[in-house]
């Protein structure tokens, strides 16, 4: 029954509990929920309030804006701000490191990406918000991009909000993967989707074949095995996937495994790769591998990925770990080769 459904605000307390911690977590989260909250009801009004369309203005990435990027942005600014738990937060959006004013006490770091997949709010596609939580490191008390450039394994904690046909929040604390669904009528995310995990098979594959012509030898190989079907090597037909909104990739995976790819390329590699290891490789790859998947950059595991820079890039290939293990075999045998 709807009504004996544990709420996301208890699931956190059994979890700080468990941990035997002083709730300083839960109440970080709580910041999370209400910016997620928040967002939702601005991506679910849509046209009608005038949200849709380009901002007129670009990102430090150079890339456009559209007006709920702006928005999202500011709400996950100002609702983290809010509750003293952060010390200081970097955006995708943002060129420098937001230190938030008057967080003395603030033990944490966050990382966001405001509206992953924003080139489809005008189409009403599936859109989401990335988030992964740093320790702040001791001694640490001026909040400059040195204290953030912290690897993927450091991460206390990372979670998606998926905006769809309805309104889903994805969490890891190290334990497992849980989702939770938002009750519009009263307001709560409630446990839905416990202990989420992705089969470690699958015959799914996601990638953007328009970059074809720029693809290593190794993907090649591995796409076109997947597409030669039941006649091929693999000995048996795959699915191809491409929605171009992480959130929606990834959820789809946890669903149902599957495998998604954003390899490095002959011309991505310029800047190291297309998507940001630190708002979007690393806070998934923690819920990817909490989930019994695994998620490499083609040679390395992502969560080892040593950070330069605050919006470093980085290849990533995510999902069924039988096949993110194949992928990176490919490439192990291709650079022996070369």
């Amino acid at each position: 029954m709807p009504y004996k459904r544990i709420t996301l605000t208890h699931f956190l307390l059994q979890e700080q509990r468990r941990l035997g911690g002083s709730g300083s977590f839960t109440a970080l989260m709580t910041d999370i929920i209400f910016a997620c909250k928040m967002i939702s009801h601005e991506v679910n009004r849509g046209a009608l309030a005038g949200n849709l369309g380009v901002a007129g203005s670009e990102n430090v990435q150079g890339e456009e804006q559209k007006k709920l990027d702006v928005l999202a942005n500011d709400i996950f600014l100002h609702m983290n701000a809010l509750g003293g738990s952060y010390a200081g937060m970097a955006s995708e959006e943002l060129e420098d490191v937001h230190a938030v004013k008057g967080a003395a006490e603030g033990k944490y770091l966050l990382l966001f990406d405001p509206l992953d997949g924003s080139s489809n709010i005008d189409v009403n596609i599936s859109v989401g918000s990335i988030f992964s939580i740093l320790k702040l490191p001791e001694g640490v008390n001026t909040i400059e991009e040195a204290a953030f450039l912290q690897k993927g394994v450091t991460q206390v904690a990372a979670g998606y909000a998926l905006y769809g046909s309805s309104t889903m929040l994805v969490l890891t604390t190290g334990n497992g993967v849980n989702g939770f669904t938002l009750d519009q009528n009263v307001g709560m995310f409630l446990l839905t989707h416990p202990n989420m995990t992705i089969p470690a098979d699958t015959k799914e594959f996601a990638i953007n074949s328009s970059r074809e012509r720029f693809w290593e030898p190794p993907v090649k190989r591995y796409i076109d095995e997947c597409r030669q079907g039941k006649e091929g090597p693999r000995g048996k037909d795959f699915n191809m996937r491409w929605v171009a909104s992480m959130v929606a990739e990834v959820h789809r995976i946890l669903c149902r495994g599957g495998v998604f790819l954003y390899p490095a390329d002959s011309e991505n590699i310029k800047k190291g790769g297309k998507l940001r290891l630190m708002y979007e490789a690393n806070p998934m790859a923690f819920i990817i591998e909490q989930a019994g998947g695994a998620a490499t950059t083609g040679r390395g595991r992502m969560m080892e990925v040593q950070p330069t820079a605050l919006h470093q890039r980085v290849p990533v290939i995510l999902g069924s770990k039988n096949e993110v293990e194949r992928i990176g075999a490919y490439h192990a045998e291709y650079d022996a080769k070369k």
